[in-house]
């Protein structure tokens, strides 16, 4: 396929969209070709579910939750990243299939080898190459948080399930995890992300 497909993941409220545009930045600096998806969005289907399962007046069943948030990863993959790493890119996303897993898995209680399953048939069988989570206190990320969607307004125990499944599957992936702490400035959380994601593509190109 060629390219290389970088994740960050974690908890609402742990800064992932403003590192996803950090590392972007950064990147783009050392003149890399790199493209930002996030999800669910990017796609005209991924943006009409984004404003669905995030308006809180909306109440969805877990099952057809899954469903929407796989609809528009199934579309994102199709439309631009798949195109994208076959030109060679580096693509950033904000969340991808890990967030199924700890949110529909752990946090909903649906059976998470059937998520799996729904993972393998939308994303043709791409995967990132690396995904980091950025992990906090589930007190202190939901402090950050404006709670006007409808996902940020679960309560407390529904993240700390959430959680605990980002740092398992991060201790089950290998190398293809890696666990930054969020608890610091944002500029220090991006330093650290930036050192890992070097790391990972100097590992790519050797």
């Amino acid at each position: 396929m060629g390219g290389f497909f970088l994740c960050l993941e974690g908890i609402d409220g742990a800064g992932k969209t403003t590192q996803v545009r950090r590392l972007a930045r950064r990147l783009g600096a050392l003149s890399l070709d790199v493209v930002t998806v996030r999800e669910p969005g990017g796609t005209g289907l991924g943006e009409a579910i984004r404003k669905i399962v995030q308006d809180p007046a909306k109440a969805i069943d877990a099952r057809a939750e899954a469903c929407l948030y796989a609809a528009a990863r199934a579309e994102l993959v199709a439309q631009v990243i798949r195109p994208a790493l076959k030109a060679q890119k580096i693509v950033v996303a904000d969340r991808f299939s890990a967030s199924t897993l700890a949110y529909q898995g752990a946090g909903r209680g649906l059976p998470e080898e059937l998520l799996a399953q729904l993972n393998a048939l939308v994303t043709q069988g791409i995967n990132p190459d690396l995904t980091v989570v950025i992990d906090l206190p589930v007190e202190e990320a939901l402090a950050r948080v404006s709670r006007e969607d409808r996902m940020e307004r679960l309560d407390e125990a529904f993240f700390v399930r959430v959680r605990r499944c980002y740092l398992r599957l991060a201790k089950e992936g290998g190398s293809r995890f890696a666990v930054v702490d969020g608890t610091g400035t944002p500029e220090e959380v991006e330093k650290e992300i930036f050192q890992v994601v070097l790391e990972a593509l100097e590992r790519c190109t050797k």
